[in-house]
């Protein structure tokens, strides 16, 4: 037992730990509509709202009609109270998965409020913090709110057990997730793990098929498996031309689509991505010029 002489120093210590920790999440943070967008921050158990979300209008989002579409529809559902699926968006990088999913809610929550109905809650949930997802919906059950949870890039590696935290979270239940949640999740990977992860289990498990279905079923439980894939030229040019009419860029149509595909053969690919990464540069360079 310490000595009376360093109870007092010992107290100070304690108090001032407690004042540099983080207080514990409080789930009235999400009652406020005036926020629709969180950042849960799994270390310290933390529901940060944020102000501003970086992401694209629907109106540039080109190519991708239908998965629009598909996301919008099952996005209104879900706010409207009714039946709707776990969303994965899957496929090329860049083509605007991510973009996808937040205009998405920020276009549902504009049309709940024109009839003063509920807006929805979007909380990004980092990869590297998955395993803390049960303390968050632990969190969310104590609000009525209804709530997305979007992980962003998700992907698994080998002795990576976080997907089987995803996994008993998708299938609901008693103790899973709560009707007023859904995950909206993207990936580069059509299945969320490495091909080679996938034939190394075939080829090191006693029954190979129950080891592939182990790994492959945490795709199956989104309702919603939607795939994103690669521009065309002619894609890629009308991504380019939406973002040239936005910034009112003083440049022949002509000239643009030249100059869009040298950079395309430059960077090696053509996406949403490329096009916009375009679109900043020549902004900057015309800007430089007319001065």
């Amino acid at each position: 037992m310490p000595s009376a002489a360093f109870l007092p120093l010992l107290t100070r210590i304690a108090e001032s730990l407690e004042r540099i920790a983080p207080p514990p999440a409080d789930p009235a943070v999400l009652e406020d509509e005036r926020s629709d967008i969180f950042l849960w921050q799994g270390t310290t158990a933390n529901l940060q709202p944020l102000k501003a979300m970086q992401t694209v209008p629907l109106s540039l989002l080109k190519g991708i009609d239908q998965q629009m579409q598909k996301v919008l529809a099952n996005t209104r559902f879900f706010a409207q109270g009714l039946a709707a699926n776990n969303v994965m968006l899957w496929g090329a990088r860049g083509m605007g998965k991510s973009s996808l999913v937040k205009a998405c809610l920020l276009r549902v929550n504009e049309e709940q409020r024109k009839a003063g109905q509920p807006s929805l809650a979007l909380i990004e949930i980092p990869r590297d913090d998955l395993h803390t997802l049960p303390q968050l919906l632990a969190l969310l059950r104590c609000s009525t709110r209804r709530v997305i949870l979007f992980c962003d890039d998700l992907s698994f590696e080998a002795q990576d057990a976080d997907y089987k935290s995803l996994k008993s979270i998708l299938d609901g239940g008693i103790a899973g997730r709560p009707e007023h949640v859904l995950v909206y999740a993207t990936s580069n990977r059509r299945h969320l793990m490495p091909r080679h992860m996938i034939d190394n289990e075939a080829g090191d498990a006693i029954n190979p098929g129950e080891a592939i279905e182990e790994k492959l079923s945490l795709s199956d439980r989104f309702g919603l498996w939607i795939g994103l894939y690669g521009a065309t030229q002619e894609h890629y040019l009308s991504i380019i031309d939406a973002y040239a009419a936005e910034r009112h860029l003083p440049i022949a149509q002509e000239d643009l689509h030249r100059r869009a595909l040298q950079w395309a053969i430059q960077r090696g690919s053509r996406s949403g991505r490329v096009a916009a990464q375009f679109i900043t540069a020549l902004a900057a360079e015309l800007a430089t010029a007319q001065r």
